[in-house]
């Protein structure tokens, strides 16, 4: 594989985790994609928004191509976790903008850049001080796939949507009352291999 197929198959499972991140927030209110649905507050906007700081890092920061706009959610000044959640006064057309802004920032330094060109991690410590492109993007694929994750188990509890990308839901097809009687099975699973803890 050249250098030039290699970029290409980054790209594209790159660009797969974020539509799959991005197609989450779909059909949703702002009520709902603001909402914290986990004791920490994971919530469905917040995950977009510290995915497009982190990539706009990695991908442009790490290699002297800081990204262009202002992000004070990602400074050092900025209050912990100020990057997952959207404040009042940042709509969801807001963050979706931003990410895909980032997205083509990311995908400008990808085209301009060897694969085994060298930047700098300072939050990874010592082993940060020499990392190439392709292991960067990599580490995107990785970190965007994980959100979307985490994005796919919030969508579920909001209104029972679940799926890995539009168009695939990857799921096995069953009806409302196979996955109920599938649901009960695990739970029962679960309570004959030991009691529930407290």
């Amino acid at each position: 594989m050249n250098e030039l197929e290699l970029k290409s198959d980054l790209r594209l499972y790159l660009q797969r985790a974020r539509e799959a991140l991005v197609w989450k927030l779909d059909g949703l209110s702002d009520y709902d994609v603001r909402r914290p649905l986990t004791p920490t507050g994971t919530n469905l906007l917040g995950v977009v928004k510290h995915v497009a700081g982190t990539e706009a890092d990695y991908l442009g920061g790490v290699f002297d191509r800081p990204f262009p706009e202002p992000l004070p959610w990602m400074s050092e000044a900025a209050e912990p976790n100020a990057d997952m959640w959207a404040t009042a006064d940042e709509s969801r057309e807001d963050i979706v903008g931003l990410y895909h802004r980032v997205w083509a920032h990311s995908d400008a330094t990808i085209d301009a850049l060897a694969i085994d060109a060298v930047g700098a991690v300072p939050w990874w410590g010592e082993k940060g001080r020499r990392v190439t492109l392709g292991r960067i993007v990599t580490h995107m694929i990785v970190e965007t796939n994980r959100h979307a994750g985490h994005a796919d188990i919030v969508r579920e509890l909001i209104d029972g949507a679940a799926g890995m990308q539009q168009g695939n839901d990857n799921l096995p097809q069953g009806d409302p009352a196979w996955w109920e009687a599938y649901r009960a099975r695990l739970e029962q699973v679960a309570r004959e291999a030991g009691p529930a803890a407290r």
